[in-house]
């Protein structure tokens, strides 16, 4: 009796079938599609977490038929939303951050010299290469969104210019700059996992990275001159006055930019850099811009109390302006960590799906079928660039989309003869700048809700996220700078 409950406990898994692992992809694709359709850009609203929940719930169906356990899925689904913790917090302390910084000034100040020194004709090309510089120098797109990009934006409103292009440009920059800085995460994370070494890395990352750039900023420039039409109809004086009635507008406001620049340069942990700068935003606001802040909290006096209740309110729950301007008070009343919540529920959604299926074995098996078609270099690279484009997309998160593949196809790089700074650089080409065009990735959502623009409403217009690939893997089949692997990587090889 004994013997038969020891085996019902240890009923053997069974492997995953390539019709069961595609049977959630195609559930998932026809969803998202549907509610695409149906919603628009609202579809991140709700439709598209439900969209994620049922597809992770098919799968699950296939969990059950195939024997496994819930309790050990369970622990893959906590262990999956566990590693998004910080960009949970992150987001969070983003959305504060946008609050103290409309209310202190800092944004309207931004936007009050931008629209006075940028060149409405050169608008989205400057954006990009901003972007690029900063992201450069402290490695993080996501810090360049919620700082510059957030000035950007609001420059972009009071010229009259597309938000979705402005966007487009920002994120272009922003990941330009991060993957070619040593300070990036993803730059260092994708030499780690190849094999490759993180110079060697980002040298051959420059023959795929600056061709792609080029072509972007030289498209940024073309649309940029074919908009002076539109331009002359904004009325940018009476913006500037509008401002100026609404803030105490000086060039002290930037200083807490500047703070943020300068921890992240200094490489401090980006939740403590964010959450400093809310709270400098909110202490420059009780200083600066009382005025301001009794208009907000609707009050006479401006008693400890009223100040403490304005910087409250901006950090959870956003700045909301009354201009008088619909234009001006659409983009100025943001921010707070409510503003997050629709964007950290997707990513809980999205990490919920691939946990799911990356526990099931689905992503490895869909991934193993399509290898063996890969037979020329060019085939592999464009199967590695999908790949990290797949993961991106049914995993949800950028990290994942590099470490996945990578220790997929490290080996059979090694075997065909190929140095792993060619792999290292497909991950970069591929899983980095991908994730940001995907609107249930951490990436994606991030984007959208720091910069208030819809995922797929700027998509179009990330020209290097988007040639980024598409050149990588011309190279791929042309054989253009596709290392041999030499006496430099059996080295490296040999001291991982």
């Amino acid at each position: 009796m004994s013997q038969n409950k020891a085996s019902n406990n240890h009923v053997s898994i069974k492997k995953v079938s390539l019709l069961e692992a595609i049977i959630p992809v195609v559930v998932l694709v026809f969803l998202l599609g549907l509610s695409v359709f149906l919603y628009g850009d609202d579809a991140q609203s709700g439709a598209s977490q439900m969209s994620l929940l049922i597809s992770a719930g098919v799968a699950l169906l296939i969990a059950w038929k195939n024997n496994h356990k819930w309790a050990d899925i369970e622990k893959a689904i906590s262990h999956g939303i566990g590693n998004t913790v910080n960009a949970i917090m992150i987001l969070f302390m983003v959305g504060s951050l946008i609050g103290s910084w409309i209310l202190s000034g800092t944004v309207p100040a931004m936007i009050y010299y931008g629209l006075q020194v940028i060149n409405p004709d050169f608008f989205y090309v400057t954006a990009c290469i901003l972007c690029a510089v900063t992201a450069i120098s402290i490695g993080s797109s996501w810090s360049t969104a919620g700082t510059v990009g957030i000035g950007l934006i609001g420059i972009s409103a009071g010229l009259g210019m597309s938000l979705e292009i402005t966007a487009g440009a920002i994120i272009s920059g922003a990941y330009f700059g991060d993957k070619m800085s040593p300070l990036s995460d993803t730059t260092n994370l994708a030499p780690a996992v190849a094999g490759s070494e993180l110079f060697s890395h980002i040298r051959h990352m420059v023959w795929t990275t600056f061709p792609a750039i080029t072509l972007s900023l030289i498209l940024y420039l073309i649309i940029g001159l074919s908009v002076e039409g539109t331009i002359a109809e904004i009325n940018i004086q009476g913006r500037l006055d509008l401002l100026d009635e609404n803030f105490n507008i000086g060039l002290h406001l930037l200083i807490p930019m500047g703070i943020v620049f300068y921890m992240a340069f200094k490489r401090m942990p980006a939740f403590p850099t964010i959450m400093i700068g809310s709270l400098i935003g909110g202490l420059f606001a009780v200083i600066f811009q009382q005025e301001a802040i009794l208009n907000f909290v609707k009050a006479d006096h401006a008693t400890a109390l009223n100040m403490f209740d304005g910087v409250w309110r901006s950090l959870f729950s956003g700045y909301v302006s009354e201009t008088g301007n619909a234009e001006l008070d659409g983009l100025l009343s943001r921010g707070g960590m409510s503003s997050m919540l629709y964007t950290i529920w997707l990513i809980i959604c999205a990490i919920t799906f691939g946990s799911v299926i990356e526990k099931l074995g689905m992503l490895k098996r869909i991934v193993d079928s399509v290898i063996h078609m890969a037979q020329s270099t060019g085939s592999l690279i464009l199967t590695t660039a999908l790949t990290c484009i797949g993961v991106n997309i049914l995993a949800a998160d950028q990290f994942i989309s590099i470490v996945l593949p990578g220790r997929m196809y490290r080996l059979e790089f090694k075997k065909r003869g190929l140095a792993s700074k060619n792999l290292s650089r497909v991950l970069e080409d591929t899983g980095t700048v991908t994730s940001v065009l995907i609107p249930w990735n951490t990436c994606g959502a991030f984007m959208a809700g720091t910069l208030g623009v819809a995922t797929f409403a700027y998509m179009p217009y990330c020209f290097f996220n988007i040639l980024s690939p598409i050149i990588s893997v011309a190279y791929g089949y042309l054989n253009f700078k596709i290392e041999k692997i030499d006496n430099e990587d059996v080295v490296l090889e040999q001291e991982g």
